[in-house]
């Protein structure tokens, strides 16, 4: 044996060894990462930087269990990245996982903005903040658009209020509740520029890379056969283009936007078929979502105009 491996002395009545192929089946985190496979299309290097980190707490269970570790591992997180990437479907999933591997006592996630924290007048801010905070124990805080907290240009802003008391909860119990910071990347990192105390306290910054544009039209057609819903022939060829004119246009929000973009033409579809059916409608004409749905969208006039205009 190893001089090291002589030098490390595990307390009495700890078991002799952990199988960790053992763990990770009935910890159920192979339940956890298998649904967010599922549940996620693309995002493959977030998906990879949440199997490193189960593979890390398992460890780190797996050593305190050996009386090898004392203190719980630093948990809170950063998720940067635009809108409509899987900020929050991921942080679902990560309070799912702290859960059932004991760092949390609850498993829920608590999401909020600034307007949940930040009072307006003096005497608002800390009773918002303790009140949120006293929700989310045991569980995981997803605090959206954290920048927002921290406004210096205006001198009556008690945003900084709500960040003191957020940094003093984020190191003194970090055993029972867990901290996700989410925001746009640049903002994000201006933010913790301003805010060391938040770098500091934050152990895994993830960030979430837009989807491709096939990645969007297999979350369109996905979103829609939940709904029991599905594109025809044309309609799938539209919607690709609708996708490739809509990133280029203000306010895309990646998912989101292709969510927003299927509820209309859902709406369109439903007055279409109101409008010109003239008797009984079968399952596939209640389901099916034609191109003239999709092309009735102000963003394939928007990008007609635009392109007439560089003419």
């Amino acid at each position: 044996m190893s001089s090291t491996a002589e030098a490390i002395v595990k307390p009495a009545g700890t078991p002799p060894a952990v199988d960790l192929r053992e763990e990770f089946e009935t910890s159920g985190v192979r339940e956890v990462l298998a649904e967010l496979d599922r549940d996620l299309i693309g995002l493959a290097p977030v998906k990879k930087r949440i199997r490193e980190t189960a593979a890390l707490l398992l460890v780190e269970r797996a050593r305190k269990s050996m009386g090898l570790a004392q203190e719980t591992p630093t948990l809170h997180m950063s998720f940067t990245g635009n809108p409509g990437t899987g900020k929050t479907t991921v942080a679902l999933r990560m309070a799912d996982l702290l859960h059932r591997l004991g760092y949390i006592r609850k498993g829920h996630l608590v999401s909020v903005t600034r307007d949940d924290l930040v009072g307006q007048y003096i005497g608002h801010t800390a009773p918002k903040t303790k009140e949120v905070l006293k929700r989310a124990m045991g569980g995981v805080l997803f605090i959206d658009e954290a920048y927002y907290l921290y406004r210096p240009e205006n001198e009556r802003d008690y945003g900084q209020e709500a960040i003191e008391i957020l940094l003093q909860v984020m190191e003194n119990q970090r055993d029972d509740l867990v901290v996700i910071l989410a925001g746009y990347s640049e903002r994000m990192d201006r933010f913790f520029q301003s805010n060391p105390g938040f770098r500091s306290r934050i152990a895994h910054h993830i960030d979430f890379p837009d989807y491709t544009d096939e990645e969007l039209l297999k979350i369109a057609e996905t979103m829609l056969a939940h709904q029991h819903y599905v594109l025809d022939e044309e309609a799938l060829t539209v919607m690709r283009d609708y996708i490739a004119k809509r990133r280029g246009q203000p306010h895309f929000a990646n998912a989101r936007s292709i969510r927003n973009a299927l509820d209309r033409a859902r709406l369109r579809q439903a007055n279409r078929l109101f409008e010109t059916s003239k008797g009984p409608l079968d399952a596939t004409a209640l389901s099916t979502i034609s191109a003239e749905d999709i092309m009735a969208s102000r963003v394939f006039s928007i990008a007609a105009k635009a392109a007439r205009a560089e003419q």
